[in-house]
């Protein structure tokens, strides 16, 4: 049972299978810890070995990864913070990178991501709720004072008697619309005027005329 016990700790620390060494520097660690997987692509290829202070604002993570991954990863790789689930333990997701470039080195430093950590996106969800509640109470007063009959908007939707003055002022329109074209019929029959207008038909008939034509002359 020892044995067992054993077999199984040194393979989950990858102590029977040969590995490469990698490490990255990271701003915030974000509550990872000594132990935690590496995956790359969803799969547990590695283990974190060793977890120290570089400067007063960084953190050097040194990574235990399986050699038979070593091909897959490239100099531009890229390693970040993630969590196993919502609140799971943290695990560093590899991305591969570009398949263009040369395979990593064993003891290469790989480039990092800064985590997004839970306080700031829980200071984002508070913002982003005040904003919406701001919002919510300009919404409730503004349909309250259209429906009180307050402001340009509420006296259109709820003052009759605007509705009702809205309504003579179109009618008066009309009446003088038709007022005016009353007057333009008169005018276009005044004998001093006959001329003019009946020289303005002639130009108009000739100009439809030679428009004919010039249709007939281009097929």
């Amino acid at each position: 049972m020892f044995i067992i016990v054993i077999y199984f700790i040194g393979d989950g620390k990858h102590m029977f299978t040969k590995t490469f060494h990698v490490s990255g520097t990271f701003k915030d660690l974000a509550g990872l810890q000594v132990g935690n997987n590496i995956r790359l692509t969803g799969m547990n290829v590695g283990t974190v070995s060793k977890v120290e202070i570089a400067t007063d604002s960084t953190v050097r993570v040194e990574m235990v990864i399986v050699k038979k991954v070593q091909n897959f990863l490239k100099q531009d790789a890229i390693a970040s913070i993630g969590s196993e689930g919502l609140m799971g333990n943290k695990v560093i997701n590899l991305l591969a990178g570009s398949s263009d470039q040369p395979m990593i080195k064993d003891g290469a430093e790989v480039l990092t991501v800064t985590p997004v950590s839970m306080d700031d996106i829980m200071k984002n969800m508070a913002v982003t709720s005040q904003n919406a509640a701001y919002i919510t109470a300009d919404i409730s007063v503004l349909t309250a004072n259209i429906r009180s009959g307050n402001g340009t908007i509420g006296r259109l939707f709820m003052d009759s008697s605007l509705a009702t003055s809205l309504g003579k002022t179109m009618v008066n329109v009309q009446h003088a619309t038709k007022g005016i074209s009353e007057d333009v019929t008169a005018v276009q029959h005044n004998f001093l005027l006959r001329g003019y207008f009946k020289k303005k038909e002639a130009e108009a008939a000739k100009e439809k005329k030679d428009s004919l034509k010039e249709n007939r002359n281009g097929r």
